[in-house]
């Protein structure tokens, strides 16, 4: 059982977290370096986030939904 814990421990430390702890190393050396990571992602969510907007556009110039009241008459 005790092999067990040890091969999550050895999955975590010598593989999954191996990017953050580059990361954690790079810190020391450079800060614009280390932040690039949150620079890529934000501009991954800023284009995700553009491209739904358009999307969803998209679908409500074309009269695609269904936007009647079923549910809730109240509304």
């Amino acid at each position: 059982m005790k092999d067990f814990f040890y091969a999550i421990q050895d999955l975590f430390v010598d593989f999954l977290f191996l990017p953050f702890d580059a990361l954690r190393e790079i810190a020391y050396d450079s800060w614009f370096l280390s932040n690039i990571v949150s620079w890529v992602l934000m501009l991954i969510g800023f284009v995700a986030f553009i491209y739904w907007m358009l999307e969803l556009r998209k679908f409500d110039k074309s009269g695609e939904e269904d936007k009647s009241i079923t549910s809730h008459s109240y509304l």
